[in-house]
């Protein structure tokens, strides 16, 4: 296993993207959270690019991740009545290597229109990052929010160590988020969900130089068109009734020849399931 100093999030190369941390013209900020959000970020987000408005009545497990300002920066998964499983990128300030305080999180659930009210708004006990985890491109993306007080929205159950049926070529998982829904669009304030085909270890391997097939995987449409972008960082890939990936990063959002990367939660589901 790797362990070492984190890579900050603007030495990633040419247009890699942090699935949840976009340059925003608008962000989102909630109802029910005191402040107003500044408008733009220093790097890029993942969101749903191709996608359709849904509800958290369908998706009751799905967290959105915000600042105290109440601006909306990445997803997440309960998993736990306490735990929430993220991006390790999410969990550090935009394009720096500074490690966000609990203190400064808040995880909103069961509220699909991020401008009403309703719905929990969960306060942060403490944040696990893995420890391999040197930068979004480097692999180990993964992170548990724990959460101070559980929360009744059902949730999610993980995929098992040893599974590999849900990351063969042509499997069809579901993503969600609050991100932008094109590249230099505005976040979406409603939550939104896509369908979309695992592609095959080569095809990612052609994309993305530094990609590894026992930590990652890669989906998108052939043509492009349909995947997560800024925003969506840290967010579900769902197989099956089960949490298989995690939104990590990019080059674009639902451009031809560059799927979406995601952490392969099988790799470290064992980790994972550690600080549960």
């Amino acid at each position: 296993m790797r362990h070492g100093g984190k890579r900050k999030a603007g030495e990633a190369s040419g247009w890699a993207l942090l699935r949840g941390v976009l340059v925003a013209a608008m962000a989102v900020v909630l109802a029910g959270v005191p402040g107003v959000a500044p408008a733009a970020e220093s790097r890029a987000q993942a969101r749903i690019v191709g996608g359709t408005p849904t509800s958290t009545d369908r998706y009751p497990w799905m967290a959105a991740l915000v600042e105290t300002s109440g601006r909306q920066f990445c997803g997440g998964t309960l998993v736990r009545p306490t735990k929430i499983v993220t991006a390790a990128h999410c969990t550090f300030e935009t394009g720096t290597d500074r490690s966000r305080a609990p203190s400064s999180l808040r995880a909103v659930l069961g509220r699909t229109d991020l401008r009403k009210q309703g719905g929990v708004v969960a306060e942060i006990e403490h944040v696990w990052v893995h420890p391999d985890y040197r930068g979004f491109t480097e692999g180990a993306d993964v992170a548990v929010l724990t959460l101070r007080a559980p929360v009744r929205q059902p949730t999610l159950p993980m995929v098992g160590a040893t599974d590999t049926a849900p990351y063969r070529p042509g499997t069809r998982g579901q993503v969600l988020g609050w991100g932008r829904t094109s590249e230099s669009g505005d976040p979406s304030p409603v939550l939104r969900g896509v369908r979309i085909p695992v592609n095959g270890d080569a095809e990612c391997a052609n994309a993305y130089p530094r990609f590894d097939s026992a930590e990652m995987f890669c989906a998108g449409a052939p043509g492009g068109g349909h995947d997560a972008c800024a925003g969506d960082s840290g967010g579900p890939f769902v197989v099956g009734g089960r949490l298989v990936g995690v939104v990590s990063f990019g080059t674009g959002c639902g451009r031809p020849d560059y799927p979406g990367v995601y952490t392969r939660l099988a790799g470290y589901v064992d980790d994972v399931a550690a600080q549960l």
